[in-house]
């Protein structure tokens, strides 16, 4: 890796760092626009991938699923394709890529898709219906477990007029991704997905956000436009689903303290 390389990732886990607890969205913004960058890259996912308590006998998929997704630039064939794969993993019905991936559970990993697959595969249905459909080519996919049953995943794609990744490519993104720990935890956390029993709502994690900032309930409630009623059932629900009975407890996750 290229000196140059070598400083960007540094900075951009500098910038990283300065983001707060509350601002994890923007933090994941921030870090797959820098991504992109760095790897020529056109779009990149986010998975939040989550291994249940239970499953049925041969779940092909061994218990994971995708707690929470996102794109750098989302749009509504993406949100589609995303909604869809996310039925069939529940059905069983799990692509080649996913398996190879899956394999590898517990260790951080990072791969081309030539690295999980052959050739023949990029003749499949699959790849035509989820990757050059939607206009993706190539993929490296990163994985980097938070613990036994978490792990945060990239997908970092190049569009069909750009070159396929190289080795290089592939061991450049794993090292931006691999000394990220502490963030991979952060956006786990910001889900509900690392400690908590149900994956947090929507409305849930707006109101998490501003928890972690320090604002008052009453002041959560102005700042959303609702009820102080309202804000704290959430702020209440937010609690017990990471198992916790104040926010002093709830910033302690985020400082890697147990519940």
């Amino acid at each position: 890796m290229s000196c140059n390389r070598s400083d960007d990732i540094h900075n951009l886990w500098d910038e990283l760092a300065d983001f707060d607890v509350g601002r994890s969205e923007e933090a994941l913004t921030h870090l797959m626009s820098g991504l992109c960058v760095l790897t020529g890259a056109r779009n990149i996912t986010w998975i939040g991938a989550v291994r249940l308590d239970s499953s049925s006998p041969g779940d092909p998929a061994k218990s994971w699923r995708a707690g929470a997704i996102r794109y750098l630039h989302p749009t509504p064939l993406l949100d589609a394709a995303s909604r869809e794969q996310v039925d069939k993993l529940e059905r069983g019905d799990i692509d080649e890529t996913t398996i190879r991936n899956l394999d590898g559970a517990g260790v951080f990993r990072a791969n081309r898709l030539r690295d999980l697959v052959g050739p023949e595969w990029f003749e499949s249905p699959y790849y035509r219906l989820y990757y050059q459909s939607l206009g993706k080519a190539d993929a490296v996919w990163v994985a980097s477990p938070v613990n036994q049953d978490t792990e945060s995943w990239f997908g970092i794609y190049r569009g069909p007029d750009q070159p396929p990744f190289t080795e290089a490519d592939r061991d450049q993104v794993a090292y931006a991704l691999r000394s990220l720990k502490w963030f991979h935890r952060q956006l786990m956390l910001s889900h509900g997905l690392l400690v908590a029993k149900n994956p947090l709502t929507p409305a849930e994690r707006r109101v998490l956000h501003l928890l972690l900032t320090g604002l008052s309930e009453k002041r959560i409630a102005e700042q959303l436009e609702r009820s102080y009623h309202t804000a704290h059932e959430q702020v209440t629900s937010i609690y017990r689903k990471f198992g916790v009975s104040n926010r002093a407890a709830l910033m302690a996750l985020w400082l890697g303290q147990a519940p």
